[in-house]
């Protein structure tokens, strides 16, 4: 007798989604480097919080330039050379810097400049794999796949990456790290090419429109339906000002919470993200393995709002396994709702706007983080650092209650189930009809 396939390891047994997994491990390692390698980096040069916001926020506006026209290409041509040309592109910026590093000619904007490129290759990715996934596996196998990439994100970026550029940096170097992290980008993109060529599930009609004003006319149509469509604005408004609120303190101010509130380093920062990385791929497995919750716009926006709170421990704790404990408990509630909410998308989104619903599900959960990055450092310096904290941590619990309760998405949820092996016909919003 045959064993069962758990159920979060289902969309393994497809091949194209073992080369797509694969490419993930290895594009996610080449992230996880690039996080702490930058950050130490900028240290090394006598940076601050400041420069600090400077390098992180070039990253988020390079995803805002290009993230809609990623959603609009990623509707319209293969997906699969979308995502070959980022990791290459990747690939030679992060190399670039890496070189000037190791050769003692680095600058801080140097390195602004790059993590620009890469937030510019960054904001064509998402859409690309988003529309993606999808023609690679049935519907049922979603929860799993949005699960397994929920448990790569934390275990192989937040964790596994940033532990070898912080071994790697003791070794020798933020630049031997950087190193590393381009030639893990190259990895990836020779792993793209063993993916299949899928075409892109729409029916492109020739109107004679010049392709540039078509790509625009395109980004209009997402734009149209998410302001259609209550669920998926609320959330995605409720999603860009949580960030706004907490990702600037995350990012920047955490490592230099860890240095001059508990006297870490670069090994201490590298525990913290490993305990978000950790706490999120046991969240993520743990939605991957059960059907998806009945009422899953409450519990994914309750799960992200509540999953900021422990943000105040940096700003009240001087004990580094305080702020571990911590991280851990953020990434669990953090990559639970992001295995919902991808799944969500999925199952909810017609295929022929996914790629343009993607893109703007990245820049509206990404227009503030600029703002946010570049604030952080300058509102950290006037309040200090435990205001900051504690503002980041507790306003979004209360902005999640207020987005459920505004936009009745417990009635959305209810009248629209998206239950597992449950067949259900989309209408042209996205929306199922209404049970008798």
């Amino acid at each position: 007798m045959a064993r069962r396939v758990p159920r979060a390891l289902q969309p393994l047994r497809h091949e194209p989604y073992r080369w797509l997994f694969g490419t993930l491990v290895v594009s996610m390692l080449s992230s996880g480097l690039l996080i702490v390698a930058l950050v130490w980096q900028v240290v090394a040069l006598d940076g601050g919080p400041t420069q600090l916001s400077a390098v992180a926020s070039a990253s988020a506006i390079g995803m805002l330039i290009t993230t809609l026209l990623g959603g609009a290409l990623a509707d319209r041509i293969p997906q699969k050379r979308i995502l070959l040309g980022v990791e290459l592109l990747q690939a030679a910026a992060i190399g670039f810097i890496a070189a000037l590093a190791l050769s003692g000619l680095v600058e801080i904007w140097h390195l602004s400049v790059a993590s620009l490129i890469t937030g510019l290759a960054a904001g064509l990715y998402y859409p690309a794999y988003s529309a993606l996934l999808p023609s690679l596996m049935p519907a049922e196998d979603l929860l799993a796949a949005n699960g397994l990439e929920g448990v790569l994100r934390p275990t192989v970026m937040q964790a596994a990456g940033p532990a070898l550029a912080s071994a790697l940096i003791a070794m020798s170097s933020p630049g031997f790290a950087l190193l590393a992290a381009a030639v893990a980008s190259l990895g990836a993109g020779l792993l793209v090419m063993g993916l299949p060529a899928t075409p892109v599930r729409r029916e492109l009609i020739d109107t004679g429109i010049h392709p540039v004003v078509a790509l625009f006319a395109d980004v209009r149509e997402g734009f149209l339906y998410m302001i259609r469509t209550p669920w998926l604005l609320a959330t995605l408004l409720f999603a860009s000002v949580m960030i706004l609120v907490m990702m600037g303190p995350f990012e920047v101010l955490v490592p230099f919470a860890i240095k001059d509130i508990a006297g870490g380093g670069p090994r201490e920062h590298a525990f913290v993200l490993a305990a978000f990385g950790i706490g999120g791929a046991i969240g993520s497995l743990a939605v991957a393995s059960f059907r998806l919750p009945r009422r899953y716009l409450t519990v994914m926006n309750l799960m992200w709002g509540i999953g900021c709170i422990p943000l105040v421990v940096f700003g009240l704790s001087s004990e580094v396994w305080v702020m571990v404990v911590a991280g851990f408990a953020m990434g669990v509630l953090f990559s639970s709702g992001m295995v919902i909410w991808g799944t969500l998308l999925q199952r909810r989104v017609p295929p022929a706007l996914l790629g343009r619903v993607a893109s703007l599900d990245f820049f509206v959960s990404l227009a503030f983080m600029p703002l946010s990055m570049a604030l952080a450092g300058p509102v950290s310096e006037l309040v200090g650092l435990r205001t900051t904290f504690l503002i980041a941590g507790l306003a979004p619990t209360l902005l999640a209650v207020i987005t459920i309760v505004a936009a009745r998405l417990p009635a959305d949820e209810i009248a629209h189930p998206l239950d597992v092996g449950e067949e259900i016909e989309l209408d042209s919003a996205g929306l199922a009809p209404l049970k008798e």
